[in-house]
């Protein structure tokens, strides 16, 4: 089974002072702005691609961890992740890092089969096997009781 997603964008104007729109075909959100300055130094209520693939990141993550729990015997019932990129200019512009920070509610889970769990889920996870090789990423997660 193959599915595709599509977004679309425009821009109009220079890199540094012009701006542009990106939305998803879905139409799940609206529309978003976004511009070089959102990139660099301040969102001022627009996003940036980074932005977006941190989100697409988060949300990929915690579906794939919440399946490696599950497939090991552990249902969550709750995961909450947050992915931070890390878009830097010098020697070109590149996305060099994303974070990611896990907190779960996992019933009868050990914390080192919760760690194991979570760093398999980076593997899993399709999309950081997009950013694999071209990214550093790192996982931090803690389990709540």
């Amino acid at each position: 089974m193959a599915a595709e997603s599509t977004a679309n964008a425009v821009w109009e104007g220079d890199l540094a002072h012009g701006g542009g729109r990106v939305a998803p075909a879905s139409g799940a959100f609206d529309e978003q702005e976004v511009t070089w300055a959102s990139r660099t130094s301040r969102s001022a209520g627009k996003t940036s691609p980074e932005e977006l693939i941190a989100a697409a990141h988060a949300a990929c993550y915690a579906m794939a961890f919440s399946h490696t729990l599950a497939e090991g015997g552990h249902t969550p019932e709750h995961v909450a992740v947050s992915a931070t990129a890390t878009f830097e200019t010098e020697g070109g512009p590149r996305i060099t890092t994303m974070a990611l920070t896990v907190r779960g509610r996992v019933p009868g889970i050990e914390d080192s089969a919760f760690q194991e769990a979570a760093n398999a889920a980076k593997d899993g996870c399709p999309v950081s096997g997009a950013l694999k090789g071209n990214v550093d990423i790192t996982v931090d997660a803690t389990l709540e009781s």
